[in-house]
C-alpha cells in the first residue's frame, strides 16, 4: 500500500481509484477534480516518481466533510468548496483543502504536511472578495507557496487584498 493511501486511511478519507502520477506544474494548475487513475495500472510507487512529477490520489468528496468535522470538532463549520489535493511530491506528503468557513463567513484554504510525527498545518488562508488573511507556519520549509491575486506568498502572517480564489502552487 502506498504512503498516500496510509495517510488517507489514517485521516478517514476514502480514495477513488489507484494512486496516479502527473507533471507537477499541470497538477497544481488544475482547479477542477482530478481524473481518477486507472485502477488496472495499480498504485504507483512514490519513491520512484521523478522529481518533476507528483503522485496523487483522488478522494471521495463526502469523506472530506467527515475529515473536517472530526479534525475541527465543529460539524458543518467547514464545508468543502473545491476538490482537495492529496499528493506526494519529492518525498513529502501533503493535503490541501478548500472549504467555506460558515462561522467566520469566508472561504478557507488549509494545507497540511504529513510526517512521521503526524499531521501539521503548514498554511491557512481565509479569503473573501474584500480581504485575504494568511498564516504560513511551515510553508517556507516546503517547495510550495500560496498564490493570491498572482502574488506568491511562502511565509509569514498577515493580510492582503481580497480574492475570489487562492491556489496552492510551486514556489
Amino acid at each position: 500500500m502506498s504512503r498516500l493511501r496510509n495517510i488517507l486511511a489514517g485521516a478517514g478519507i476514502a480514495t477513488v481509484g489507484a494512486v496516479g502520477t502527473k507533471m507537477a506544474v499541470d497538477y497544481f494548475k488544475n482547479r477542477n477534480k482530478e481524473e481518477a487513475p486507472d485502477e488496472s495500472e495499480g498504485d504507483v510507487d512514490e519513491a520512484e516518481t521523478p522529481p518533476e512529477q507528483v503522485s496523487y490520489a483522488v478522494v471521495q468528496d463526502d469523506s472530506v466533510q467527515s475529515f473536517l468535522d472530526a479534525s475541527f470538532g465543529d460539524p458543518g463549520r467547514y464545508v468543502p468548496t473545491r476538490s482537495p489535493k492529496v499528493f506526494d511530491y519529492q518525498g513529502g506528503q501533503y493535503m490541501v483543502i478548500w472549504a467555506r468557513d460558515n462561522k467566520q463567513d469566508k472561504n478557507q484554504m488549509m494545507a497540511f504536511q504529513y510526517t512521521d510525527a503526524g499531521r501539521k498545518m503548514i498554511a491557512s488562508v481565509g479569503y473573501t472578495p474584500d480581504k485575504t488573511d494568511y498564516n504560513m507556519p511551515g510553508l517556507e520549509d516546503t517547495p510550495f507557496a500560496v498564490e493570491v491575486n498572482g502574488e506568491k506568498i511562502a511565509s509569514g502572517q498577515g493580510e492582503t487584498d481580497g480574492a475570489d480564489e487562492v491556489d496552492f502552487v510551486l514556489a
